[in-house]
């Protein structure tokens, strides 16, 4: 390997270590050792440094013990000649590095104002930076990174040479479906503040995540990987080993840096060999290109602009699926989370303002024709600027192997197809949908008929195995709209008898999800037409269709067998079915039940209930609630508990749909046994809760359950009980 590398990133290491010592100094002298620190809302200490080592900072004064381990891993200073023709000093370097780089970060946490912004997305106005991913951050992506909708991330360290190539790359990378992480800068320019300056919108939900500018905060994508693999890949804290082995194999990451390349990025760079993540360079650097540590070679330099992406791709490994859709801007699920503007709308369709709908309806093979495509009304060249207009999107489709219990499945996938090309905003879904095309996307050639192009290719891509035919009609006359909208709406209502009308009872058959195996290996979600996938993204109907779509897939058919416990909700076909799929780790489970062998927990349910022993009550926590429960602990703590494949008798994790369902924890008294509920999940959940609760015979239960206004420890939620008369206070009790 190149000396020259290796001298650098040493010398890189000790500047940054020694910086961290020095900050480290400052901040005990100014707050004492017994200063709380944390990144805000994670669970995971100082992610680096808590998987590799297990060693937990809570406290500033717990940084102390951490300084003297990064110490340790520093070789000798290149100054002093020594030096070995293998990959180890330089690895100790980097991960030295990345210890000394979260040192810093979280020294950063305690001052005022805050470094960062604590939103998802960047802010219009002043610095772009986000700073560390908080949990609810890292369960809603880090997901993505398992299920293969984000193949990997690109880590982008320093400013291209113009904005333009700034611009290009990072389009190529989210076409490429990947997240883009960037950090530090080029002689004061980075490549976040270039985008921001073309007015291209960052943060979470466009996968441009720009986490600071200072070179220190290129550990955040790190950490990111780090918790994935204790996350989603159930690694224990301290187990470097298998962290490492599961990035470099299940995370397709990579560092593209841009500029000159001084000590502290060439430290940078030998932190992320560590994991498996090669560096390729724009600037004319020595190479590392033997293999070892990287899939292929470690560092690769001199790569033009244009060819920067595909050569990292083809370094790292990583295989890109792209399904070409015909239309003329940028499309990709990068783009799904593009906000457009009132400002930058050229055409706004639905919503409040025009009537709109969206429609899948199933035909016979003979009377439509695959990939015709029809535009009723104005096309968006026959309308000025800033108009509105009616919108119905018909989709007609046909297969031999095509159902229609799954016209509801495929219409779902609108809303996240149309959001996939930049510049289309979507929102909602049957007639409350609501559409904005912007004026950019128009100047690019983007029309009307281009949402039914979309839909056409998509869902052929997605769905071929039960679909033959697909023809998209375009409505945008308000007489056609509305006279569609009751046909559709009728359909709409029997869809909702019908689901409405399954129960656990009167079918034989469950369905399995075991997509989240891959992180949860003993998991097993058991999908049941009252109780929806813990992710709320699958119902009994979707697992049917995936089912049949892909018959060898992560959804597979389960025969409930003789009953074993009804009340709980325990059969013993089920019962075969999960000690098989969990290999003989999980036994049994009772669907209905949270106290005696629930269900496992992957990490991605979108709720968690749990157990408040003194007040013989349950609380429901959802993970977009960053404050603490009454149980004491917050979401993140509580999915470390119940994630993973465990069964933790005392909790579970579900869906927010399964919390109106009439099997809700209906073992141990139902949703009147819930007293406790973040204000936002309530509110979300009103109509939900009032229905459910008459059905019960408890006119007001919304109002009995307490929420952090009104309690926020457990003792609260007792007197507040009192106060309401809760009816859990005369239940069973659960011990």
């Amino acid at each position: 390997m190149s000396k020259i590398i290796a001298s650098a990133a040493i010398r890189g290491a000790h500047n940054i270590v020694g910086r961290a010592e020095t900050s480290l100094a400052a901040a005990l002298e100014q707050y004492g050792p017994e200063k709380t620190i944390e990144f805000p809302n994670t669970g995971y200490y100082l992610p680096v440094i808590y998987g590799m080592t297990g060693m937990k900072a809570e406290k500033l004064g717990d940084l102390t013990a951490i300084m003297e381990k990064a110490k340790s891993l520093l070789p000798p200073h290149p100054s002093e000649n020594v030096w070995v023709p293998y990959l180890g000093h330089t690895l100790d370097a980097g991960m030295a590095t990345l210890f000394a780089d979260e040192l810093i970060e979280i020294i950063k946490y305690l001052q005022d104002p805050v470094p960062y912004s604590v939103t998802e997305n960047c802010p219009e106005d002043g610095a772009p930076w986000l700073g560390a991913a908080d949990d609810i951050i890292m369960r809603k992506r880090g997901i993505e990174f398992v299920d293969g909708t984000a193949p990997g991330f690109a880590a982008c360290v320093g400013a291209c040479p113009t904005n333009e190539i700034a611009v290009k790359i990072a389009r190529e990378l989210q076409e490429k479906n990947l997240y883009v992480f960037m950090s530090s800068d080029s002689n004061g320019n980075s490549m976040a503040e270039q985008l921001k300056e073309e007015g291209v919108q960052m943060g979470w939900e466009t996968r441009l995540v720009p986490f600071g500018k200072d070179i220190t905060s290129t550990v955040f994508a790190l950490g990111f990987a780090t918790r994935a693999a204790m996350s989603f890949g159930g690694v224990k804290p301290g187990d470097y080993s298998k962290i490492l082995k599961y990035n470099k194999n299940r995370i397709f990451a990579f560092v593209l840096a841009f500029g000159d390349v001084d000590d502290e990025k060439y430290a940078q760079a030998a932190g992320a060999i560590n994991y498996g993540f090669p560096t390729i360079s724009d600037t004319d650097i020595p190479q590392i290109l033997p293999t070892g540590v990287c899939t292929y070679e470690h560092v690769v330099s001199g790569i033009p602009h244009e060819k920067m992406v595909q050569k990292a791709i083809e370094v790292r490994g990583l295989k890109v699926q792209i399904h070409k859709v015909p239309v003329p801007v940028s499309f990709g699920p990068a783009f799904e989370g593009e906000r457009v503007r009132k400002e930058d709308t050229f055409v706004e369709m639905g919503g409040t303002k025009t009537p709109a709908f969206e429609f899948v309806t199933m035909r016979e093979m003979n009377e439509i024709e695959d990939g015709k495509i029809i535009m009723v009304g104005p096309e968006i060249d026959d309308i000025e600027e800033g108009s509105r207009l009616p919108l119905a999107i018909v989709a007609e489709v046909a297969g031999r192997e095509f159902q229609s219990d799954f016209e509801s499945i495929l219409e779902r996938q609108i809303h996240r197809y149309l959001n996939e090309a930049q510049g289309v905003f979507h929102m909602g879904q049957r007639d409350i949908n609501w559409v904005r095309i912007s004026k950019d996307a128009k100047q690019k050639g983007f029309k009307l008929h281009h949402l039914a192009d979309i839909i056409h290719a998509k869902l052929h891509a997605d769905y071929s195995a039960i679909l033959d035919k697909v023809q998209v009609t375009i409505y945008t006359k308000e007489e056609d709209v509305v006279a569609l909208r009751e046909i559709a709406r009728k359909a709409y209502h029997f869809r909702d008898e019908r689901i409405g009308s399954l129960t656990d009872d009167s079918v034989d058959t469950f369905y399995s999800c075991t997509l989240c195996q891959s992180f949860a290996p003993n998991h097993v979600c058991v999908i049941t037409p009252e109780r929806s996938g813990l992710c709320g993204a699958y119902n009994w109907l979707d697992g049917k269709a995936a089912f049949q779509i892909d018959p060898t897939g992560p959804n597979q058919p389960i025969a409930k067998g003789d009953v074993v416990d009804a009340d709980k909700g325990q059969w013993k076909g089920v019962n075969d079915f999960i000690s098989q799929a969990s290999r003989q780790n999980i036994e049994r489970f009772n669907g209905y039940s949270i106290m005696e062998d629930p269900m496992t927990s992957c990490g991605c349910f979108e709720c968690i209930s749990g157990v408040l022993p003194m007040a013989n009550a349950l609380m429901s926590v959802n993970r977009e609630f960053a404050g603490m429960s009454p149980a004491g602990m917050k979401f993140s703590t509580l999915a470390g508990t119940v994630g993973g494949g465990l069964q933790t008798p005392g909790f579970t994790g579900h869906s927010k749909h399964y919390i109106g369902s009439q099997k809700f924890i209906s073992a141990e008294g139902g949703l009147l046994r819930v007293a406790w509920m973040p204000k936002i999940l309530k509110e979300e959940l009103k109509a939900v809760i009032e229905k459910r609760g008459k059905e019960l015979g408890v006119d007001n239960f919304y109002d009995m359950i307490a929420d952090e206004e009104s309690a926020t420890t457990e003792e609260e939620v007792m007197e507040y009980m009192s106060k309401m008369n809760h009816p859990a206070l005369t239940m069973p009790p659960l011990f």
